[in-house]
């Protein structure tokens, strides 16, 4: 990995519209970003995803010590956009997955069902959306809950993902909650490697006096045989997919190698850039949204979709995720089935 020289400066592009300053000052690096600013510890010891990106996870742990810090929670989008950053940049420190390629030998890590729900964090005191906000969560729901920071998600239940995130959006902490279960599946501020931590997390929500919430199961994968064969049956019950963690890897902000997520299709997401009318029994309502990716590919979804939902699809500009098996020779997706609306952009 690149490294700086005492006295010497880079700069590093993040969210911002602007790049960062990266800098070492005799042996005390610096980053001009607002979750390097904003932290309440001494200068020597702060790092943020920008360093840890051009430096490598390796070098900040060594050169702090041990156990990366974790980024600033800000509750309140608005507040980074104010500094010159983007929601993303505000929000909890999350640990993200990225997806397997089919060739990591994943025998031996840990296995569990991919939730189809809403991933909150709870910081010990609240629950924050991947952006920072917050979910207004009952008093009764949060009782008992321990005061250290937990990673989970608010679920309800296989396809309910859109009944899940119309109750936990909504700020008069209403009695729809009862429906709802915070399944933990990580322990962010906790030493040691995964299965420590989840020793760790059994411990602190052992005195089950939160009565909705609950460690997520997870089981080692024995071989890809098993891996399949999970795989299968999850999905066969209306499931996503699957996690794996590696056993011994350490929790850290960003996206990381050792969280993968594993399914049969691909997820993208696509912008909604026009309506195809419907024909025959959708006659009268949408037959197809236009769509376009990142890259500019224009194509359609036509499959998928509910009646309401074909009644009131979503507006032009909208970002939807859908689902597909494989892109063509001209890059686009084969077989796209719609899956909802991206609630969190």
């Amino acid at each position: 990995m690149a490294d700086l020289q005492d006295g010497e400066t880079t700069e590093i592009q993040g969210s911002g519209a602007k790049p960062y300053v990266l800098r070492n000052s005799g042996g005390v690096y610096s980053c001009s970003c607002p979750a390097w600013r904003n932290q309440s510890i001494a200068i020597e010891k702060r790092s943020c995803k920008h360093l840890r990106k051009f430096r490598g996870d390796a070098a900040e742990e060594a050169r702090l010590g041990g156990a990366l810090p974790q980024r600033p929670v800000r509750t309140k989008a608005a507040s980074a956009e104010a500094d010159g950053e983007t929601a993303d940049d505000s929000g909890p420190p999350l640990l993200l997955a990225e997806k397997w390629d089919n060739a990591v030998d994943l025998s031996g890590w840990w296995m569990s069902e991919k939730l189809d729900g809403v991933r909150a964090y709870w910081d010990g005191k609240q629950f924050l959306s991947r952006q920072g906000n917050l979910y207004h969560a009952p008093d009764w729901f949060i009782e008992g809950l321990p005061e250290v920071p937990l990673d989970g998600e608010l679920w309800i239940d296989r396809k309910k993902f859109q009944r899940t995130v119309g109750i936990v959006r909504r700020q008069d902490k209403s009695d729809l909650w009862k429906e709802v279960r915070f399944l933990v599946f990580d322990a962010p501020a906790a030493t040691g490697g995964f299965a420590e931590r989840m020793t760790y997390l059994q411990h602190v929500l052992a005195n089950g006096t939160a009565n909705f919430v609950r460690p997520h199961t997870h089981e080692r994968c024995g071989n890809l045989s098993a891996l399949r064969a999970e795989l299968a049956r999850v999905e066969s019950l209306g499931g996503e997919g699957l996690m794996l963690r590696q056993p011994e890897s350490k929790y850290v902000s960003g996206r990381s190698f050792t969280l993968l997520k594993v399914k049969t299709f691909h997820d993208a997401e696509a912008i909604v850039v026009g309506h195809q009318a419907g024909a025959g029994r959708h006659k009268g309502r949408l037959g197809a949204l236009l769509v376009r990716l990142a890259d500019g590919t224009d194509f359609a979804i036509g499959t998928g979709f509910s009646d309401r939902e074909r009644e009131n699809p979503p507006p032009i500009g909208t970002t939807v995720t859908f689902r597909y098996q494989e892109l063509s020779d001209t890059g686009v997706p084969r077989f796209p089935s719609w899956i909802r609306v991206r609630a969190d952009v």
